[in-house]
């Protein structure tokens, strides 16, 4: 069931902005984006990508000609442009267990600012990074050990003692790695989430769900571990978890059945036993082969209030309330039309694929991702639901998006796409709403696009 209308409400107008990233027929393995996320206040943009490299963007404050001031009226902002580009994981090899670490950044998670510097944890499939990026534009000079240039002095050269100064030089941005996580996680590392007491944060691979201090990274605290005695009895696993914004003491994780569970850290250490179960029974009468592979979901987020859970499935988007465990209070379809091509989809991996789902800032609208580089929003208060495309061909800024709409046979108008003609290969993962302003920021394969409301 989707959600029932409250009020006429318009599609809100698409334009295109920006892509990044070179538009090529062949793409390297090492540049496909594989997470994407805005910083809290939205003034800021992470991508992570299979090579290990991390880019962060900063919005644009640029008005015209001139920097921004404050007797300049208020214009909308949506450029982004590189602020910093810096390799947070390296290719490693665990020689005990002869196993070779990707590089791929997992996910990126920001971490409340301290200061003029930024924060941010990123990880691949066993370490955890926290990386601290700041502005310099002065530097030393007149040292004693070290010429201006940056070359060692000979020491028998120095004849007196000089006093260094600070001069003003050309901005510039540095990444450092401040803490490393590592040594604590057996299985790949799918999630890491920040808590509301911006002090702790979890980090969940497929069997547990472990507890970090930002400041420490020699000791972590198990909290969930739902591996078996015997492993051969395994029938689930842990695909994404998530603290909830506000309550320091309540996280999620889904599972591989289908299942949400919400834990309270008040109740006991261990959080093995879930505080509330949200799952929907499924009809037997309808169960086959690929029902369990189905059913997997593959991401889950709260809602930015904290009252409602929102879980993507392969071919739905389920929004949860919090009180009510039972059944989802509105489920929307995202590709039903696949339903029938289940078989090809086992043949070719792509019924593995892992799409993530998101709120815009107030969580009225919902977005997801699908095949052909289509992407898919959800209006809650009208239960109208629209798909766009991220399109290779845009090339025009302020283009405006038109509404795709899939068709069974073959297409008639030029807005219709037959569905014997989607490419299974170019597909939307990782798409994100801004927390503030309608921006959209959709990766796809080895390009970034933004696009933006379009402005009167």
């Amino acid at each position: 069931m989707a959600a029932g209308g409250m009020g006429t409400h318009q599609e809100i107008p698409w334009c295109f902005s920006q892509v990044k990233g070179t538009i090529e027929d062949e793409v390297a393995d090492a540049d496909i984006i594989s997470t994407v996320e805005f910083s809290d206040d939205g003034e800021f943009l992470a991508t992570g990508d299979k090579g290990g490299r991390v880019v962060v963007f900063q919005r644009d404050g640029t008005r015209g000609p001139g920097k921004p001031s404050v007797s300049s009226p208020p214009v909308f902002r949506c450029d982004y442009n590189v602020y910093s580009t810096f390799q947070s994981h390296e290719q490693e090899f665990d020689y005990l267990k002869s196993l070779e670490i990707e590089e791929k950044i997992n996910q990126i998670c920001w971490v409340k600012q301290s200061g003029m510097s930024l924060f941010l944890l990123t990880t691949n499939d066993k370490v955890i990074k926290l990386w601290k990026i700041t502005e310099r534009c002065r530097r030393f000079q007149n040292l004693n050990t070290v010429t201006d240039e940056g070359h060692l002095r000979d020491s028998n050269s120095i004849t007196s003692l000089r006093v260094p100064r600070k001069v003003d030089d050309d901005l510039s941005i540095e990444a450092m790695p401040r803490r490393v996580f590592s040594n604590a996680h057996t299985y790949h590392i799918n999630s890491i989430s920040v808590n509301s007491d911006d002090c702790t944060y979890l980090s969940a691979d497929d069997l547990r769900v472990n507890i970090w201090h930002l400041e420490t990274t020699e000791q972590s605290f198990n909290i969930v571990d739902i591996k078996p005695a015997n492993m051969e009895e395994l029938t689930e696993v842990i695909t994404a978890s998530q603290f909830h914004p506000v309550n320091c003491n309540e996280f999620i994780y889904s599972s591989s059945k289908g299942t949400v569970r919400l834990c309270d850290m008040r109740e006991k250490a261990l959080c093995d036993d879930h505080a509330k179960l949200f799952e929907e029974q499924e009809d037997p009468s309808s169960r086959s082969f690929f029902s369990e592979i189905i059913a997997s979901i593959s991401d889950v987020k709260f809602s930015r209030n904290g009252r409602y859970i929102l879980s993507r499935d392969y071919f739905t988007v389920k929004l949860w309330d919090v009180n009510m465990e039972s059944r989802p209070v509105e489920v929307y379809p995202v590709h039903d039309y696949l339903r029938s091509r289940l078989c090809s989809l086992y043949e070719n991996d792509s019924i593995f694929d892992k799409f993530e789902c998101g709120f815009n800032g107030d969580d009225s609208k919902i977005i997801t991702g699908t095949y052909n580089n289509f992407f898919r929003i959800f209006d809650r208060q009208s239960g109208d639901n629209y798909t766009y495309e991220a399109s290779r061909d845009m090339n025009t800024l302020g283009q405006i998006l038109r509404n795709k709409k899939i068709v069974s046979g073959q297409k008639k108008r030029r807005d219709e796409v037959s569905v014997e003609n989607l490419d299974y290969g170019r597909k939307i993962l990782h798409p994100v709403w801004h927390p503030r302003d309608n921006i959209l920021a959709i990766a796809a394969t080895n390009n970034l696009y933004l696009f933006h409301e379009a402005q009167p």
